[in-house]
């Protein structure tokens, strides 16, 4: 990842590309054949994402891990969050603005900024190990009041 530019920064850079190709790919392949296309494609990438900033953080403290993952995202102001829990093994995160939504919704693409955002997160947080899984059940791209981010580890920590 380029620490120089923000990843909201990036998603915009991105977006100049990936929003016409994805919207080529669905108009020759269909739109659930594109997407599934992208998905599997992006999901390579940001899992290797996920495991290089695993690598690179070195810490096993899965709430410290978390938090600092987000704060990376957050930079540039582009997410407002609060923390529901945060221990060793859990972290609830409720993420109450977004910029990355308001982005895509201003280019009329929300559904795009969806395939291209959020379902970077659970590619990602795979790489951060097959003992962590993230639960997720709705975002404020998909027109919620907010996104739950649930991270927890399935063998505690002794």
């Amino acid at each position: 990842m380029n620490v120089d530019v923000s990843i909201i920064q990036q998603a915009k850079i991105q977006a100049r590309i990936l929003v016409p190709l994805v919207k080529a790919l669905q108009a020759e392949l269909g739109e659930e054949r594109a997407n599934a296309l992208v998905r599997k494609a992006l999901g390579d990438i940001y899992r290797r994402y996920g495991e290089e900033f695993w690598r690179t953080k070195n810490e096993k403290n899965l709430g410290m891990f978390i938090m600092s993952a987000f704060a990376t995202y957050a930079s540039e102001n582009a997410l407002d969050y609060r923390v529901n829990e945060q221990s060793t093994d859990a972290v609830e995160i409720d993420v109450t603005g977004c910029r990355y939504a308001e982005f895509y919704k201003a280019l009329g693409e929300p559904e795009l900024g969806f395939l291209l955002v959020c379902s970077a997160d659970f590619p990602t947080a795979e790489g951060f190990g097959p003992d962590i899984r993230l639960t997720r059940t709705q975002t404020i791209m998909e027109g919620a009041s907010y996104c739950d981010f649930r991270y927890r580890r399935l063998k505690e920590t002794d």
